[in-house]
């Protein structure tokens, strides 16, 4: 009999990538705002925003990439691939030349 599942298990698995992507939106607004703050030029501050985004961009990108590789790795372990001609194996041949027997042919 399965233990009974509690409330830890139950709950979905976080969304990582997620949470990645809004530290990283956060960072953007954020890191300028502090270097303003210190006394370093708008435009650099402007520059330094506009290259933490390319960055978070780029790096969005490749988590959803990866993220939809994980997804077609686990969809290919749980129904694997059967085999040539959609046949799941020996048994599901059908209607084939040969009766089965030795009987004589014509």
């Amino acid at each position: 009999m399965p233990a009974p599942r509690t409330a830890a298990q139950n709950r979905p698995a976080p969304d990582t990538a997620s949470d990645v992507i809004r530290w990283a939106a956060f960072c953007c607004v954020l890191v300028p705002t502090v270097l303003v703050c210190y006394g370093v030029s708008l435009a650099a501050a402007i520059s330094t925003a506009l290259g933490l985004t390319a960055v978070t961009a780029a790096c969005r990108a490749l988590l959803r990439q990866s993220e939809r590789g994980a997804a077609r790795l686990r969809a290919e372990e749980i129904a694997p691939r059967r085999g040539r001609h959609s046949r799941t194996g020996a048994g599901a041949r059908r209607g084939g030349r040969h009766g089965g027997g030795n009987t004589p042919v014509d």
